[in-house]
């Protein structure tokens, strides 16, 4: 039987990315967060419709910029949303980058923040009323 580890890893989308003098961080956000933020995507913009739904669909009023500022103040101020999606994300790893994670969480969960926020921005038209 295979381990929780090695299906974790074989769900996740390949990603090529440019390997030069990277931090361990850097390696970290492409070998871990961009896989499984590609992988949670469909699921990513579910919870950020019902988002959206839950606070009256206010966002569908606003223009293109305000949009762009409403994805950044649920992902960066929302503490609930925040966590959930930190779930989404944190659920995924496996035990090692997990203890990873642990270890430098602020940074990590700061760039991962960052990349949500990006993902969600980037596919704006999909959130269209």
């Amino acid at each position: 039987m295979n381990s929780r580890k090695e299906h974790l890893l074989s769900i996740r989308p390949i990603i090529n990315y440019k390997v030069e003098a990277i931090s361990e961080i850097e390696k970290f956000q492409n070998t871990t967060l961009r896989p499984i933020l590609k992988f949670q995507n469909e699921l990513l913009i579910a919870i950020f419709k019902a988002y959206i739904k839950r606070f009256k669909n206010a966002f569908y009023e606003l223009p293109i910029a305000g949009k762009m500022n409403y994805i950044d103040n649920a992902v960066q101020k929302n503490t609930k949303f925040r966590n959930a999606l930190k779930g989404l994300v944190t659920g995924m790893f496996t035990l090692d980058e997990y203890q990873y994670y642990s270890e430098n969480s602020s940074e990590i969960s700061k760039r991962m923040m960052q990349m949500i926020s990006e993902r969600l921005k980037d596919q704006l038209q999909l959130f269209e009323n």
